[in-house]
């Protein structure tokens, strides 16, 4: 009778308690059904099994907790099992959001304290084989916090369990970022812009995210003559933007004689652009800073990409070492020299043949001429990225640029061969050591070698005249900076920067017989101090600094500049605040534009140091007004500027009138209004862009002294929108703008001067003429899919040009052999295709 009631006992308590500790239900087994388990304590600790759920027989029971636990069992006779517990299971299992309503594919799965990790898939799955069972899981997703259980815990959860994910919530200050064109392009409280490549949705024209070109799509950012080498920021050449790759100074930053960026956008992860009010951490650029970052952590598991379009080839990737270090890797190659696409052809024609060339009766020249060609380019970049520990990281990175170029132009009705040969060349190489030395104290140095080279060679049409011509630039440069967070409203950010730049140009001419070589070299020192505050609620915002230029050229002069530097943001009212911006800012580097006629003439463009007499160091002050508005996805931004920029020769500016050579010092002053108008929704976005600007020249020693800048571009206007269509991404946008300012020859005879040997063209008023307006539509499409639980891959198609509307960029005048005057003009792309390719995992 005990007995009995001792069994109706341990059945009640069953009852009453579904789930119970694995230990305490084999006792209930051993009393139950007369056996003796031998176990392992350890190995049972912590589980607990459903008890109403279970099967009756001793077999089956035991089989269901083999399964369940991954525990073995063994018969050994009809009394005695043993029970041992495996090293290693199988884990599966579904990952959903707290409601369980929604799986959450994409959420990534890690056994810790090894390199195995997976994704979950389309239905929020995982499968994993061969786990240790005394490890631990992570499971994370943004936008959700993290899990992390051990092995144990989730075998308790059942057999291939649903995981809940719980949202993160933050309580936040007022948002003062504004997001607007496409996905991954930013306006921050300080009126930079940031480009976040991998969130990078799509612009018109654009199948990747190029991202010299990328930032042509910003009001005020424009390239005049559809290149990435010669982006023009609020009136200025691209000579004066610093252009940054992890904290080094570019020289070259375009293939293809500028159509295509050299900065692989796949391993850059984020591009910062300033147009005014530059921190004081940043000189030597009296215009734009554009600053480009690779990841600076390392990769979590191992990933990468590949893809092709109709110009070239490339692939990525960022391999974890360890958990202290870990590579990043991209290359490029083009495929010019093997493949001859359409849209190679299209480049090809606007790099070399788009010259329409009329008499001064505006007849066509029709010679008859053969081009043959030799043209590659390709680009490599890495880093290495070790932690010493959790405060003190160490940073390595490297990049090599390259262009090479034969062509010879064959002139059948002349009887005359042009050859030409360029090889331009950029290797840079830099370290970083960012350290976190206690919560409110930081410090980050930075090294760097960059050395760029352009080797030019012309034969000229009687195959006797050569001229050979080189640039090289070596600099080597070192940067502390630091920041101090005095109290959580102050920062103090402080540091110092030491530049060495050395320039040579080399030009020689056999016949006549003339030989130059002119080098010269440049040291800045300059220390730099910021006070950055913002009031607990964000109504205020200000960054005040100064930095001072120390600058020596050696032999030549000594120079001290004090650059202050302001940016203030005020919150007028709800969704609308004020900006305010200026900025004083120099720099020693300048790019001569000789033989701007030649078809070399934007890659032979040569770098030139500042000396005191014929190019003095060029200093620029720049003001800036601006309201931004935005609620409910619509966003409203007006900004008006004055930026003057003196120091500046007629040689580096591009002329191509009577002051082309002359070397005349002067400066330029630009007057502008910059409107943007965006509204966005769940899957489009939609944007209107206004920009007017009034650029003229002053230059003493001219007459007259005033007039428009050779960038003077009145009026911009740019109207374009996006849509997504689940995994398909559309874009068209329409760009006009007014045409440039070029100078015209005097009319009738006046025109040509023969008095001279050669005959020499008379010109009227420095730019008193302007080009037809531009106009260009573009469109592009992107398709997204996935080729497995691990890759992902894209296919897009753009078009450049839809229209095939033939836009005049240029127009400059020469003489030609039978003394008249020919009329060149320099067109547009054509209706240019472009196809790509992409996986990445």
């Amino acid at each position: 009778m005990f007995f009995l009631f001792c069994l109706v006992s341990i059945h009640a308590q069953e009852e009453q308690q579904p789930s119970i500790a694995l230990v305490s239900y084999i006792k209930t087994l051993e009393e139950r059904f007369n056996v003796k388990f031998s176990y392992i304590n350890e190995d049972l600790e912590g589980l607990t099994i459903d008890a109403q759920k279970k099967p009756e027989s001793l077999e089956d029971i035991l089989s269901y907790i083999q399964e369940q636990f991954q525990i073995q069992y063994k018969k050994l006779n009809d009394r005695y099992y043993t029970l041992i517990k495996n090293s290693h299971v199988d884990l599966c299992g579904m990952v959903l959001d707290n409601f369980a309503s929604n799986t959450i594919p994409g959420a990534t799965v890690e056994i810790l304290g090894t390199n195995r990790a997976l994704i979950t898939d389309d239905d929020g799955k995982f499968s994993i084989q061969d786990v240790p069972k005394d490890a631990s899981i992570r499971i994370r997703y943004l936008g959700f916090l993290t899990q992390n259980m051990s092995v144990a815990e989730f075998l308790g959860l059942g057999e291939c369990p649903k995981i809940l994910m719980t949202p993160h919530m933050e309580q936040l200050n007022e948002v003062i970022v504004y997001q607007f064109l496409t996905t991954g392009i930013i306006k921050e409280k300080d009126a930079s812009i940031t480009l976040n490549t991998a969130e990078f949705g799509i612009l018109p024209g654009q199948i990747e995210p190029d991202i010299l070109q990328t930032v042509q799509a910003l009001p005020g950012i424009k390239s005049i003559d559809e290149t990435v080498s010669d982006i023009n920021v609020r009136g200025g050449t691209n000579d004066q933007n610093l252009v940054l790759w992890n904290g080094i100074k570019m020289y070259q930053s375009g293939h293809f004689f500028g159509l295509i960026s050299a900065f692989n956008p796949y391993l850059t992860d984020q591009v910062t652009i300033y147009k005014n009010g530059t921190p004081a951490a940043y000189g030597d650029g009296v215009s734009g800073v554009i600053q480009m970052e690779t990841s600076n952590k390392i990769a979590e598991q191992w990933k990468g990409g590949a893809g092709f379009n109709l110009i070239s080839g490339d692939f990525y990737t960022e391999v974890p070492l360890s958990d202290k270090l870990g590579i990043q890797f991209a290359a490029r190659r083009s495929a010019t020299d093997f493949l001859n696409s359409p849209t190679y052809n299209q480049f090809f024609d606007r790099a070399f043949q788009d010259s329409e060339i009329t008499d001064q009766n505006n007849n066509s020249v029709d010679d008859e001429i053969q081009r043959k060609e030799d043209f590659f380019f390709y680009d490599f970049s890495g880093k290495i990225l070790y932690n010493i520990n959790d405060d003190h990281q160490l940073r390595f990175s490297a990049i090599h640029i390259k262009n090479n170029l034969k062509y010879a132009e064959n002139n059948i009705t002349d009887r005359e061969t042009n050859i030409s040969l360029l090889k331009q060349d950029n290797l840079s190489v830099g370290g970083q050591l960012q350290s976190q030395w206690n919560n409110r104290f930081s410090s980050h140095l930075n090294m760097y070698y960059s050395r760029y080279n352009l080797d030019a060679q012309n034969v000229f049409g009687n195959q006797v005249q050569q001229l050979f011509q080189q640039n090289e630039v070596i600099e080597n440069a070192v940067k502390l900076n630091t920041d101090y967070q005095l109290t959580d409203q102050f920062n103090w950010n402080n540091g110092y920067q030491y530049i060495e730049t050395g320039i040579t140009n080399v030009t020689v001419l056999n016949e006549p017989d003339f030989n130059s070589k002119v080098k010269g070299v440049v040291r800045i020192h300059a220390p730099y101090t910021q006070f950055d505050y913002h009031s607990p609620e964000n109504t205020f915002i200000a960054k005040v600094g100064a930095r001072f230029n120390f600058i020596e050229n050696l032999n030549t002069f000594k120079e001290l500049l004090i650059e202050p530097r302001v940016n203030l943001n005020v919150k007028l009212a709800n969704y609308l605040r004020v900006e305010v911006l200026g900025e004083f800012k120099s720099q020693t580097t300048n790019q001569v534009v000789d033989l701007e006629q030649n078809f070399l003439g934007i890659e032979k463009r040569r770098w030139i140091l500042s000396n005191d007499s014929s190019l003095p160091v060029t200093k620029s002050k720049q003001g800036s007004v601006g309201m931004n508005y935005e609620k409910n996805h619509f966003y409203v931004g007006l900004e008006g500027f004055y930026k003057q920029v003196d120091g500046i020769s007629t040689s580096t500016q591009g002329f191509q009138n009577q002051y082309q050579f002359s070397g005349e010092i002067g400066s330029y002053d630009v007057k502008g209004i910059e409107f943007l108008v965006n509204k966005k929704g769940e899957n489009y976005s939609t944007w209107l862009s206004y920009a007017y600007n009034k650029n003229d020249y002053t230059f003493d020693s001219i007459v007259p002294q005033n007039f428009p800048n050779n960038l003077d571009i009145r009026h911009t206007l740019t109207f374009a929108g996006t849509y997504t269509y689940n995994n398909l991404k559309l874009s068209i946008g329409l760009n006009y703008r007014t045409g440039k300012p070029f100078t015209e020859p005097m009319d009738g005879d006046q025109g040509l001067d023969t008095d001279y040997t050669p005959s020499r063209i008379n010109f009227k008023s420095p730019n008193s003429s302007r080009l037809p307006e531009y106009f260009r539509a573009d469109a592009s499409a992107i398709y997204s899919f996935r080729l497995s639980p691990r890759i992902n891959a894209n296919a897009g198609l753009s078009v450049l040009n839809v229209t095939n509307r033939k836009n005049t960029l240029n127009r400059y005048y020469r003489v030609n052999d039978e003394d008249e005057i020919e009329t060149v003009d320099n067109v547009s792309l054509g209706l240019t295709p472009n196809l790509s390719f992409r996986i990445n995992f």
